[in-house]
């Protein structure tokens, strides 16, 4: 059977289990919306998802390698029941061993880590895009050093695996500020790096990875990340595309302007 191309997408993963909440104002209701309209936007059912959270860094890049990966609760203070959730999707070691093979034949260093679990920049957008659970999933960790310019590369190195099946996936906040949230004085701001945010995924990949190697210079762009980690998995997608991309999610939450994209 003939596999279609998967695209690669960077989208919000909300904050902490906030999907899994009770939410009378309706705050999360838009991007729950988006997250769970993901599946209807690719070509068909992925045979794999490979997922780059804001909530992994290591020295050089790592991929989960177990066959039935764990959750990791990385977050705190939220009702209980939030820290009883499941999503037992498989792990997809051998899509884990071609990623680490293809970083490491671009001279990018990478390894596999058997006993890491998925944190919740993964579980909680993919139990909103894939409830079912039925898709295998290998989370990828961001290097330490959250150098722009390689983690565009590693991108550009993991693009093949999208003719495999593979969707690729980066998983952040395009805001990220948590002094940010709720509060009136930041939505400028993070309408004017958002807009910044746009006109850089529309571009062309040479202008694009120009522009994003050298994000810290756009508008209000430490005001919208103080620290870039919620930001680099976009440079991943980004990296994993050489046509311009297109916007896909876009909404005020809390104040802030939010952004997704895909790439094709």
């Amino acid at each position: 059977m003939s596999v279609q191309r998967q695209p690669s997408l960077y989208i919000p993963h909300g904050g902490g289990p906030c999907f899994f909440m009770e939410d009378p104002d309706a705050v999360w209701a838009g991007m729950a919306a988006f997250l769970r309209s993901i599946p209807g936007g690719l070509p068909e059912t992925p045979r794999a998802i490979l997922i780059v959270s804001g909530h992994w860094e290591t020295a050089g890049i790592a991929f989960t390698a177990s066959a039935k990966p764990d959750l990791v609760f990385d977050y705190y203070g939220f009702p209980p029941q939030t820290y009883q959730l499941r999503y037992d999707a498989p792990g997809a070691p051998e899509l884990a061993v071609r990623a680490a093979s293809l970083l490491q034949e671009a001279r990018i260093p990478s390894g596999l880590d058997p006993v890491r679990g998925l944190d919740h920049g993964v579980f909680i957008p993919l139990k909103m895009a894939f409830p079912d659970a039925d898709v295998p999933v290998v989370e990828m960790s961001m290097d330490k050093g959250l150098d722009p310019a390689l983690h565009i590369a590693v991108g550009r190195a993991l693009a093949p695996l999208r003719d495999e099946g593979v969707l690729i996936v980066g998983a952040g906040m395009s805001f990220h500020n948590m002094r940010g949230y709720r509060d009136a004085r930041f939505t400028v701001p993070s309408e004017a790096f958002d807009q910044w945010l746009l006109e850089t995924a529309e571009a062309g990949p040479e202008i694009r990875d120009q522009r994003l190697k050298a994000w810290a210079d756009a508008p209000a762009a430490r005001l919208s990340h103080p620290r870039e980690e919620h930001l680099l998995p976009l440079m991943v997608a980004a990296g994993a595309s050489d046509a311009p991309g297109q916007r896909i999610y876009n909404e005020q939450v809390m104040k802030t302007m939010l952004s997704g994209f895909r790439f094709p």
